[in-house]
């Protein structure tokens, strides 16, 4: 008799694979936080310097914003762990995937702008299709066990 993968199953398994994923994500926002910089858009990024004007949204540092959503991450990942926290938890991933567009848009922008490299062309035009299947595998992951 074969093997049938129930929808529960494979939802706990999409779970679990999303997890592992924001898990590295997260890993990676310690290592190697200058790897998200250039997407944190200017306008959230706090300046101390004096340089210039913060606006109403600079409420935290570049390092800061990376540091955070590390943290936004990995508690998204153990929460998707959880079947009770999962449904919130991908709702809160599914949001921020979405508002990351934002930052992702902005650093495309940059790196076809005057001082953009070959290489960093290469990277956003990459990175930013890929959140519309993260957004919607994250959308998946926001209903409840699906059918036995």
């Amino acid at each position: 008799m074969p093997f049938r993968w129930s929808g529960r199953t494979l939802h706990t398994l999409s779970a679990a694979a999303m997890s592992a994923l924001l898990l590295t994500s997260a890993a990676k926002h310690i290592r190697e936080p200058e790897f998200f910089h250039q997407v944190v858009p200017e306008a959230l990024c706090r300046n101390d310097s004096g340089e210039r004007r913060n606006g109403p949204l600079a409420v935290l540092s570049r390092e800061e914003w990376v540091a955070a959503t590390g943290l936004l991450e990995a508690a998204a990942a153990v929460g998707l762990l959880i079947p009770a926290t999962r449904a919130a938890a991908a709702t809160g991933i599914t949001a921020t995937f979405t508002v990351f567009l934002a930052g992702h848009l902005d650093a495309l922008r940059k790196a076809y702008g005057p001082e953009g490299t070959r290489r960093g062309r290469q990277v956003h035009a990459l990175r930013l299709p890929l959140q519309a299947p993260l957004i919607a595998w994250a959308w998946t992951l926001t209903k409840g066990n699906l059918r036995p």
